[in-house]
């Protein structure tokens, strides 16, 4: 019996890396998961593999209100991938368990964040079945992915990650991505509260604005895309990114790929944990837990905060002798640099026809959406004041003291002192 043909793909990992690590927006990848197992991990099929294993789902409602959604707002339960199919299905409730409790025609279910490694550390073959190698990262598997399992309306608040860029595959149903440039951090109105690590959230609902309240957000770009089975989304470091399920069942999977970029990203986040987690210590117990997302194990001292600061700082400073000592290397080897890149330049335009129809067929750029006109009677104006001044809360001097362009110029400061002792 002959082998089957290996499937032609349109990039080399090398040329995908390259297009990955250079992005400087939102792409997709097409053609290049055809061949992955992980492609066809249904809900059907994942249900059959973790048979009565429980996960935790957050629940959500469909109402859309002018607030975001946040995950601190949300119920919690913990329930099989049978019971949630046969939730969604609308089989009967006795067979859907602690779904029960909840009509699906006003709520959504979201099982996210879940870590392949730990959801199948008894089934190691599962977790070869995500390779990322074909991207350019070999060796990075389900070991280094999380999956998402979501009905219609699940959805993450707008939020940017601190490290990284992201590669998600859809695997079943559609999602629908609202994306905004770094530029636009300033229209989204960042805050840490909810406080979770690695991710700044936005106090717009981006899909049911307040303009009155976020009068900046209006000029905001939004990129918007609905990924389907099959297809890979890019996500470039630090853009901003709404999601939510379109279809009744969605399956995802991701990866965040490190960056150089990440040491820095990792002083800032500690300088915002140390911050956070002092002001709202010195709150009382009053406050407890309710300004921490779930997905933190709880508030830390402020030693360990101390320690953890000093450790980032520490090899952020190192990576950076590093690097200059690098460039200084780079310096002295000046002229077969300038060789090889026109070389390369050469190369490039002699297949630049072919590579054109690969990038316009296979790597899909997601482009802004054109900004919409509102009519006066759309336009919500803000309500009048009864003539004082509210009292400033600890919220609001934590979203300026952790304001994210105050946050890297805290971080670089530290560097720099750093680095003047060294």
């Amino acid at each position: 019996m002959e082998a089957a043909a290996a499937i032609t793909k349109p990039f080399t990992p090398q040329e995908a890396r390259d297009r990955i690590l250079g992005a400087t927006r939102p792409a997709v990848f097409l053609g290049m998961t055809d061949d992955w197992p992980a492609s066809r991990w249904t809900l059907a099929h994942l249900s059959d593999a973790l048979q009565e294993r429980t996960l935790r789902f957050r629940i959500g409602t469909r109402n859309v209100n002018a607030e975001p959604q946040f995950e601190t707002s949300c119920d919690y339960i913990n329930g099989s991938l049978r019971q949630f199919q046969d939730w969604v299905s609308g089989n009967l409730q006795d067979a859907s368990g602690p779904f029960s409790q909840y009509d699906r025609s006003e709520s959504w279910a979201y099982a996210d964040y879940k870590y392949l490694a730990l959801l199948f550390k008894d089934q190691p073959e599962m977790l070869q079945e995500v390779s990322w190698a074909d991207f350019g990262f070999p060796g990075r598997d389900g070991r280094d992915s999380t999956l998402w399992i979501g009905s219609r309306g699940a959805n993450t608040p707008c939020h940017i990650d601190s490290y990284g860029c992201n590669l998600v595959l859809q695997v079943q149903g559609r999602k629908k991505w609202l994306l905004f440039p770094p530029e636009d951090t300033a229209f989204l109105y960042p805050t840490r509260i909810p406080y979770e690590e690695s991710s700044i959230f936005s106090k717009v609902n981006v899909v049911n604005p307040e303009r009155w309240r976020h009068p900046a957000f209006s000029s905001a770009r939004p990129h918007v895309v609905t990924l389907h089975p099959g297809q890979v989304l890019l996500v470039p470091r630090r853009w901003w990114h709404y999601v939510e399920s379109v279809d009744d069942v969605t399956v995802s999977i991701n990866s965040w790929l490190e960056l150089d970029s990440d040491h820095e990203a990792r002083v800032e986040e500690a300088i915002t944990r140390m911050v956070v987690c002092a002001f709202k210590s010195a709150e009382g117990a009053g406050s407890s837990g309710d300004w921490l997302n779930p997905t933190e194990d709880g508030a830390t001292t402020h030693e360990t905060n101390l320690q953890y600061l000093n450790m980032a700082v520490s090899a952020f400073t190192e990576h950076k002798m590093v690097e200059n000592e690098t460039k200084e290397n780079a310096n002295d080897q000046d002229e077969p640099i300038v060789k090889r890149r026109r070389r390369r330049a050469e190369t490039d335009q002699e297949s630049e026809v072919g590579e054109d129809t690969r990038v316009s067929l296979f790597f899909i750029p997601v482009l802004p959406t054109l900004p919409n006109e509102e009519s006066e009677e759309k336009k919500t104006r803000c309500p009048r004041s009864g003539g004082e001044t509210a009292a400033i809360t600890n919220d609001e001097l934590l979203d300026c003291l952790l304001n994210p362009q105050v946050v890297t110029l805290v971080a670089q400061l530290l560097v720099k002192r750093r680095l003047g002792k060294s």
